[in-house]
């Protein structure tokens, strides 16, 4: 089963744009209540689909990240493939349209 990866500034770049699968990333803080909402589900995603990889980035902790990919507002989950983001849902969103959103882009 997978799990939620924790990605920083230092291994973004191997782990999410190096992936050879897929990748949902998580851009979320730790005061944000809308985030602590979404964290179950991105861990429910995570375990029910080993296609693609899953992530998350503290962007108070990781701000070159966050600001590369103009994240203002969170949660943003950006969706990775083949080193680039191809696809971003912004605020709280049902568990099946994140998956869908998912598997659109593999």
């Amino acid at each position: 089963m997978a799990k939620v990866i924790e990605v920083t500034d230092t291994n973004f770049s191997e782990e999410v744009l190096q992936s050879d699968k897929p990748v949902l990333v998580d851009f979320w803080a730790a005061w944000c209540g809308p985030c602590r909402m979404m964290a179950p589900i991105i861990e429910e995603i995570a375990q029910e689909n080993d296609d693609f990889k899953v992530a998350k980035l503290n962007v108070d902790e990781n701000p070159l990240i966050a600001s590369t990919y103009r994240i203002m507002s969170i949660p943003t989950l950006g969706i990775f493939k083949g080193g680039r983001m191809v696809d971003q849902i912004v605020g709280v969103t049902p568990k099946q349209t994140v998956v869908n959103a998912v598997k659109a882009a593999v």
